[in-house]
């Protein structure tokens, strides 16, 4: 039978093929399905006869192959030995494939080839120049993570007019993935996991059908898409499919949903799209501009609302800021005037008078781990002065109240840690008198106080003698924080001198 030029035992059982068809070189089409038995040389015999077949323009294989770990690679030398044929469509479904070679490489199809049919198979990633490739059938593989990131064709203007990437667990996709398709006109995006079509569709012009149907769109945010589409929306035959999809009907849709109604003709099956409204219930779009209309209508409404909370939450934002300011003034102004002292610092009179200690340090015994861990290190170990400090420097035996007068009249300054236990602290309360008194009447006025306050203590509860000296005073907050404290010790170092 040499002159046979179709051949069809696709609903036959094989056991074997050892070259029976070698040379047919009229043959024009050939169909196997589920007869090649497994871990045989059997397919790969006919993958070599393959190549004699000059006149083959269509071949079927499905579900020929067993699912085996070497099966899989056979793929390479299929598509090198159909280059010698006129092969015009391959169906190799139902199969076992895994992938179609690496990302980082691309498999190349013969020139005349229009339709390739790789679905039902396992691909978990695909790289094929489709060169003259009019129908693409990818559906039901697992190409969703791949697609993702990959965009493998570099041919720029490719044929293909209808691509079926249905059931492929895809969930993102490529923002390149549709470049070059200025052919297509019919995509299969469904069963899968969209949630928005972040993806560019302003390279498929020619687009007339796309099918988003049961995947897990809400609302399309993307405002490029949604251009795009209205744009295609202006061909009479472009159509778009959002059924079995959990959209929301509230407010903050209602936009998108008003956009559907104003062009409700290019949406397919819009009868039973469904909603979910804010309390969960579920409802079908059976009269789709009456919903719509009804939740504009609500919204609306609610506009007043809208607008009063929102100026209550800047009334409550202003009140905040003015109470913050209000909180940390002394903050603000200690900062104010630390960059204003760059400019003019303060220089020191000459004193030629001689002290025992460089300053005295009053503070509660609550501070007394600040005393130690802080003060002491950096005053006397980094700076080498000499601190008096009362419980390591007052006289064993003597009177606490001469102990306090003779390490403020020994001091050149008195350094006072206000803390809320200092204003309670009898004996605090006396050692910042006696150095009023100290400097009023022993150092001809000089101011020799400098307070330190630790703690954000409000002006109403300062004795009015400490308020009016901070108020005609310089004193300092204690930042801390890392950078403020580096600052702050520089201003305690200058008043010390």
């Amino acid at each position: 039978m040499k002159y046979l030029t179709k051949i069809d035992i696709s609903s036959c059982y094989g056991s074997m093929y050892k070259g029976a068809l070698h040379g047919r070189s009229k043959l024009t089409s050939l169909a196997f399905e589920k007869n090649i038995p497994p871990r045989t040389r059997s397919w790969l015999n006919l993958i070599i006869d393959i190549k004699t077949f000059s006149s083959l323009e269509k071949l079927l294989l499905t579900g020929s192959f067993e699912c085996d770990d070497e099966y899989y690679k056979l793929n390479i030398r299929l598509f090198q030995n159909l280059f010698s044929t006129q092969i015009r469509e391959l169906r190799v479904n139902h199969n076992c494939f895994r992938e179609i070679l690496p990302p980082e490489d691309i498999l190349n199809v013969p020139h005349t080839l229009q339709i390739l049919d790789l679905s039902y198979n396992n691909l978990t990633c695909l790289c094929i120049e489709m060169h003259n490739i009019l129908f693409l059938n990818l559906q039901h593989n697992v190409l969703g993570n791949c697609l993702r990131k990959h965009y493998c064709p570099r041919t720029k203007n490719l044929r293909i007019e209808k691509l079926d990437l249905s059931f492929n667990v895809i969930y993102q996709l490529s923002d390149m993935m549709f470049a070059g398709h200025k052919n297509l006109e019919i995509l299969n995006l469904s069963n899968n996991l969209l949630s928005d079509i972040n993806f560019n569709l302003s390279n498929t012009p020619k687009l007339q059908i796309l099918d988003l149907s049961n995947n897990n769109i809400t609302i399309i945010s993307n405002q490029q898409a949604l251009m795009t589409l209205t744009k295609m929306m202006g061909q009479s035959t472009f159509v778009i499919d959002l059924s079995n999809n959990a959209l929301r009907c509230n407010c903050y849709t209602v936009g998108f949903l008003e956009w559907i109604v104003n062009n409700l003709e290019h949406f397919r099956n819009n009868d039973i799209y469904k909603c979910n409204l804010e309390n969960k219930t579920i409802i079908t779009m059976r009269n789709f501009r009456k919903i719509v209309g009804q939740l504009a209508k609500d919204c609306n409404s609610y506009s007043t609302i809208v607008i009063s909370v929102t100026l209550g939450i800047v009334v409550f934002l202003i009140t905040l800021c003015v109470g913050l300011m209000y909180r940390y003034r002394w903050k603000l102004r200690y900062m104010y005037y630390m960059t204003k002292s760059r400019y003019y610092r303060y220089k020191p009179d000459d004193d030629n008078e001689s002290y025992t200690y460089n300053a005295f340090i009053s503070y509660s015994d609550v501070e007394k781990n600040f005393v130690i861990k802080e003060c002491i290190p950096i005053l006397e170990q980094d700076d080498k002065m000499k601190l008096c400090i009362h419980h390591r420097d007052f006289l064993p035996g003597e009177e606490i109240s001469v102990n306090i007068t003779n390490a403020i009249h020994e001091s050149k300054k008195t350094i006072c840690i206000i803390t809320r236990s200092f204003l309670d602290s009898y004996y605090c309360m006396f050692e910042f008198n006696m150095a009023r008194m100290e400097s009023i009447y022993s150092r001809n006025e000089q101011n020799i106080l400098f307070l330190v306050f630790y703690e954000q203590i409000q002006p109403r509860n300062l004795p009015l003698v400490m308020l009016e000296l901070v108020q005609n005073q310089s004193y300092l907050e204690y930042p801390h924080d890392e950078h403020g404290n580096v600052v702050f010790w520089e201003k305690v170092r200058e008043a010390i001198a």
